[in-house]
């Protein structure tokens, strides 16, 4: 069993949503239901297992049910139908006590618009989730002070929101979810409201911290070069049904259907995708290897093209242990990153 299992998970708005749910479990869809019912479908049958210490991004446009997905996690709304486990316990049984140690405890919260406390400075908002946990003064300062240098703010400690700008206010905010070591780190449009140079370098951060950390991150987005950048896995809603989940370079050489294939069109494939991606599966070394080119296996292939285009030969593919493990043909190189027609 995956670490959380989201298990046929319905979500109606509305003063009825049990008749409106009947109606979705006989295959009506959104808009029927709201013109027959008024009811609103955030979310219709959604099932997802998340691993543990991955980074799983889910996304789609305003409407799709992402975020009506991620408060599901915390228990911010309740389903209409359907189970919400982490670890194996079922979070949907918890009585309230339970429920808001397990949120204390167990989950991080960063917030689109930042969630800091005006009044705070930067030392007492990283450090408000020990607070609430009962953690003494001196203990819950130096786990702040420790995560506030962590996100490249050390020196702001007495400073207050409103004297940050808006990158540094959701570095506070990282710092204060990591604080109190939740083993899920739950992100909801975090870098959205920042500016295009900020955002980078904000998810920059967040993927150094991952590879020393290895949180289980939900993150959630609507901008698919986020979700390529960051993501182990991705996965799309469409007016509240998933419509495919898969590693980024599954999503971008295999759409599900029309409405992924146009979210992909655009995307950088060079950037993306890795050697490993479209590599012909070996562990033999081809005649005269000696003087074939090599890569590495998570090399981007923006970075392969240039050597793809010295050389007329296949070029070896090796792991982290320096073990052969595919061939790429240049050609191939070429057809995946070249713009598609159709």
């Amino acid at each position: 069993m995956s670490y959380i299992e989201i298990r046929n998970i319905f979500k109606i708005f509305g003063s009825d949503p049990k008749t409106a749910l009947e109606m979705a479990k006989g295959g009506a869809d959104k808009d029927e239901i709201l013109a027959k019912a008024g009811h609103t479908v955030g979310l219709h049958d959604v099932s997802l297992s998340i691993e543990q210490g991955e980074t799983f991004v889910v996304m789609g446009l305003s409407g799709s049910g992402k975020s009506t997905l991620i408060r599901h996690l915390n228990r911010l709304i309740d389903p209409t139908a359907g189970h919400v486990m982490f670890g194996g316990e079922d979070i949907l049984a918890m009585d309230i006590p339970t429920l808001n140690a397990f949120r204390r405890k167990r989950l991080g919260m960063v917030f689109q618009r930042f969630g800091l406390l005006p009044h705070r400075n930067v030392m007492d908002n990283v450090a408000y989730g020990l607070e609430i946990q009962g953690v003494d003064r001196k203990t819950r300062q130096a786990s702040a002070s420790k995560w506030i240098e962590r996100v490249g703010l050390a020196g702001y400690e007495s400073k207050f929101p409103d004297q940050l700008s808006g990158g540094m206010q959701q570095r506070v905010g990282l710092a204060r979810a990591l604080a109190t070591d939740p083993e899920v780190l739950l992100m909801d449009e975090a870098f959205s409201a920042l500016d295009p140079l900020i955002r980078s370098d904000m998810q920059d951060e967040l993927m150094k911290l991952q590879a020393e950390l290895h949180k289980t991150i939900v993150f959630i987005t609507h901008d698919l070069d986020e979700a390529l950048k960051l993501g182990d896995r991705i996965a799309i809603l469409k007016d509240g049904k998933l419509v495919q989940v898969g590693r980024p370079e599954e999503i971008i050489l295999h759409p599900a259907d029309a409405y992924v294939k146009a979210f992909t069109r655009d995307v950088n494939r060079g950037r993306v995708l890795r050697a490993r991606s479209i590599m012909q599966p070996t562990d033999q070394s081809p005649p005269h290897s000696d003087a074939l080119c090599t890569v590495n296996e998570d090399d981007r292939l923006e970075d392969i093209l240039p050597i793809a285009l010295s050389t007329s030969s296949p070029i070896i593919v090796k792991n982290t242990a320096n073990g052969i493990v595919g061939l790429i043909d240049k050609h191939r190189i070429i057809e995946i990153i070249a713009p598609q027609s159709n």
